[in-house]
């Protein structure tokens, strides 16, 4: 296994609101996170650290995730403890009001390997050389897609294709989509991601750029990132990538 993430700032924002990582435990279990912030006064980054240091705590904690089915629940019972902690810290100080986070993870064991997200931040596996999406943003050009009132085509373009329908810290309620991938022995690699990287790249590029034998995986996840940042970037890019194998 080979591990490596990245996050930047991108050319327009003045500073990263994006948290990312890749966690390994005693027992050869890896979790990788990335959460992309929202909110004014730099509190977005407050949101997505705070995402991710809970759910690191929680993982370092243990020696072992368990069955598919303790992984599931692990994951839901630390998002609804992170989704109350974001809404007490923006109701304790008002300079928080509308923070809030994006949340994609993945949770690869021996056994199993599933993903589980809230917001656009999105999750891939390269299988056959090719990058197939697992996760389901949680927008509103998302959600006009699947009831077929916009094309795909049209929704890349839409004005308003970053209003997200669901993040942590914007409703007292939020569950995560969980997403098991089968097969998942036969997968090359996994892949997590702001969507800082998805607006300014396509899937094509990114698979060009992962499947490049000539590069290792340091400098895939840094071309990524130049790569967005040559095409104006426009946001704050975060990559992490995990290797099988």
């Amino acid at each position: 296994m080979k591990s490596f993430y990245l996050t930047d700032a991108g050319r327009v924002r003045s500073h990263n609101e994006d948290s990312v990582t890749i966690l390994k435990n005693a027992n050869d279990e890896y979790l990788m996170i990335v959460a992309d912030g929202m909110g004014g006064h730099r509190k977005g980054e407050v949101a997505s650290s705070m995402a991710l240091a809970h759910l690191g705590k929680r993982f370092t904690e243990i020696s072992s995730i368990g069955t598919k089915l303790d992984a599931v629940n692990w994951l839901n019972d630390n998002v609804n403890e992170i989704n109350k902690a974001i809404i007490k810290h923006a109701s304790e100080n008002i300079d928080s009001t509308g923070m809030g986070t994006t949340l994609v993870v993945a949770l690869l064991t021996k056994d199993y390997l599933i993903f589980g997200n809230i917001g656009d931040s999105s999750g891939y596996v390269m299988k056959n050389d090719h990058l197939h999406k697992v996760t389901h943003d949680h927008t509103l050009v998302n959600l006009l897609v699947e009831a077929g009132d916009l094309t795909e085509e049209e929704a890349k373009f839409h004005p308003k294709k970053n209003v997200l329908m669901k993040a942590l810290g914007a409703a007292e309620k939020c569950e995560m989509d969980i997403f098991d991938v089968d097969n998942f022995t036969s997968c090359k690699g996994i892949m997590l991601c702001s969507d800082g990287l998805t607006s300014m790249l396509t899937d094509e590029q990114i698979e060009k750029v992962l499947n490049d034998d000539d590069l290792d995986i340091e400098e895939k996840v840094s071309k990524l990132i130049r790569k967005c940042n040559a095409r104006g970037g426009m946001d704050n890019v975060s990559i992490a990538y995990l290797i099988l194998g």
